[in-house]
C-alpha cells in the first residue's frame, strides 16, 4: 500500500516513498521471486489456481508523482499495479491531509489519469470525496460509491472493478454498497497479509515506508507483520466509529 512517490518531511512522511527507494523495494521483491501485479489481477489469478508468489502493488489517492515517478519504475522492474483515484479531487490538492496537503503536490488530472491507464495500470475507485464512508447516510454512501465509479468508467472508457476505502474504514453496510455499485473487490488498510479464501471486499495490505530497505520489505512481506496491531485496531473499531459519528454530526470529520 503506497501513496505518494516523493520525499516528505514531518508527521506524514510515511505516506511518501521516494523514487529511488521505491525502485529498490520493488526490485528486491522481484529478486526474491515475487510476481508483482495489480490487485484485481492477483485475486483473479488466485481464483484460477495460480501458485506463483503473488504480490499486489497498490497506490492510493492518485498523486501526480505516480505518473512521473512510479510508472517508469514499475516499467523498469516489470511490475503491474493498481492506482486508486479520488475522483472528486482530481487536479487539486489532497485536502483531507489538511495543512500538509501542499507537501504532496497535486493529484492527477483526468488527462493524466488516462495516461496512467494507457500505461497498463489498473485504475481503481477511491470514492468521490475522500472521507470515511462508514459514518455516512445510505444516500451519501450510494453517491460516493456509484457516482465515482460511473465517472471513472465514462471518462476512461474501461471497467472499474476494484475499490479502496478512504482511510481504510469499512463495515458490512459499506461493503454492501461497494458491491451494489458494481465493484467485485475492495481493499482496506489491514496491515497484514491476505490469505486465499478471505472475503474479496476487505483485502488487507502492508504499508512500505521510506525507511524500509528492499531487504526490510522482503522480510515484512515474508513474515506478514505483527498480528498485534491489526487485532487491536479491530477491537477498537466499534467504539471509534461511534466517536466519529458523533463528531460528524457536530460538523467534523475524524480520520
Amino acid at each position: 500500500m503506497y501513496h505518494s512517490v516523493s520525499a516528505v518531511a514531518g508527521p506524514m512522511r510515511d505516506l511518501a516513498v521516494p523514487r529511488k527507494r521505491l525502485a529498490e523495494q520493488l526490485s528486491a521483491l522481484t529478486a526474491a521471486g515475487y510476481r508483482l501485479v495489480g490487485l484485481t489481477e492477483a485475486l483473479d489469478l488466485l481464483e484460477q489456481g495460480c501458485t506463483d508468489k503473488l504480490l499486489a502493488v497498490t497506490f492510493d489517492d492518485g498523486y501526480r508523482d505516480f505518473l512521473t515517478e512510479a510508472v517508469p519504475v514499475l516499467a523498469e522492474v516489470g511490475a503491474g499495479a493498481t492506482l486508486y483515484a479520488s475522483v472528486g479531487h482530481l487536479g487539486a490538492y489532497a485536502d483531507w491531509l489538511g495543512r500538509w496537503s501542499p507537501d504532496f503536490g497535486k493529484l492527477l488530472t483526468w488527462d493524466e489519469l488516462a495516461e496512467v491507464a494507457e500505461a497498463g495500470i489498473e485504475i481503481g475507485n477511491h470514492s468521490l470525496i475522500h472521507h470515511p464512508l462508514d459514518v455516512l447516510s445510505a444516500a451519501e454512501l450510494r453517491e460516493e460509491t456509484t457516482r465515482s465509479k460511473d465517472e471513472l468508467e465514462q471518462r476512461l472508457g474501461r471497467r472499474v472493478r476494484s475499490f479502496a476505502y478512504p482511510h481504510g474504514y469499512n463495515g458490512a453496510k459499506v461493503r454492501a454498497a461497494v458491491l451494489a455499485a458494481g465493484h467485485d473487490n475492495a481493499t482496506e488498510v489491514g496491515r497484514r497479509l491476505h490469505t486465499p479464501g478471505e472475503r474479496r471486499f476487505a483485502v488487507p495490505r502492508l504499508q512500505p515506508t521510506p525507511d524500509m530497505t528492499g531487504a526490510d520489505l522482503v522480510a515484512l512481506v515474508a513474515g506478514g507483520g505483527s498480528p498485534l496491531v491489526p487485532r487491536l485496531k479491530q477491537l477498537a473499531q466499534p467504539g471509534w466509529r461511534v466517536v466519529r459519528r458523533i463528531a460528524r454530526a457536530a460538523g467534523r470529520n475524524l480520520t
